[in-house]
């Protein structure tokens, strides 16, 4: 065999590098097991936890390293947990690229919660100028909620629509516009939202065939209202 022959099978051979995972990664765990200890997720008996695992596992299966397994754990920790005070200290524990991820995931940071529709828009707003770590994380947590939110309505049907602020319009056209938002840089991930959402959207129409005309004009019109209405400023995310 000649010499580049034998470069060529030595490459092919190799084993790809694992990114390293250590006591950082398990110390993100625990500190997100506790802030979060006796939550759950929306109007269920699931752990929230449950949720914070999935999305580490996606951003580890996405090609990220341990700050972004780290910051997928600690995502909803500030809006959730304690607001600014909580954010400042993921920034003592675990430096500040986590810090940066976890603030552009996060929607509020303390005190009483402006309107959801704010929120939401603020969110998109600093999804289409954050960097490429905060959008694959962002990325995770919706596509993790998008097929948690199909799974429910496949077995529970329009009655899982109460348990969103933004009822069923407002949540079909939020993950459609980050769907879409993502997409102008597309990944593993990125692919994997537009599959859900699409199904989510669907499995929506099929069951709304069922129902009468005038409340399929009703629907699409309150869609277009929530698409059209005029963004909020940013809050600095």
């Amino acid at each position: 065999m000649r010499g580049s022959e034998k470069e060529l099978t030595k490459k092919s051979n190799k084993q790809p590098t694992l990114p390293p995972l250590g006591p950082r990664l398990q110390r993100a765990f625990r500190y997100a097991a506790e802030k979060h200890r006796g939550q759950a997720r929306k109007q269920t008996t699931v752990p929230y936890l449950s949720h914070l695992m999935a999305v580490a596992s996606f951003a580890l299966e996405a090609g990220g390293d341990e700050d972004l397994a780290i910051a997928a754990l600690l995502h909803d920790i500030v809006e959730d947990c304690g607001g600014m005070p909580r954010l400042r200290e993921i920034r003592q524990r675990f430096g500040p690229r986590v810090t940066k991820i976890v603030e552009g995931c996060s929607d509020c940071f303390g005190g009483p919660k402006p309107a959801w529709i704010d929120r939401k828009k603020d969110y998109l707003q600093g999804v289409r100028h954050a960097d490429g770590d905060t959008r694959l994380v962002s990325a995770c947590d919706k596509l993790h909620n998008v097929r948690t939110i199909l799974a429910d309505y496949r077995e529970h049907g329009e009655s899982i629509w109460k348990r969103f602020n933004g009822k069923k319009d407002g949540t079909l056209w939020y993950y459609r516009a980050l769907c879409d938002e993502y997409q102008r840089t597309p990944n593993r991930i990125s692919r994997e939202l537009e599959i859900a959402v699409t199904a989510l959207e669907l499995a929506v129409k099929k069951n709304t065939k069922s129902s009468n005309a005038p409340a399929q004009r009703s629907t699409r019109k309150t869609a277009k209202t929530i698409a059209k209405s005029k963004p909020v400023a940013s809050r600095g995310r």
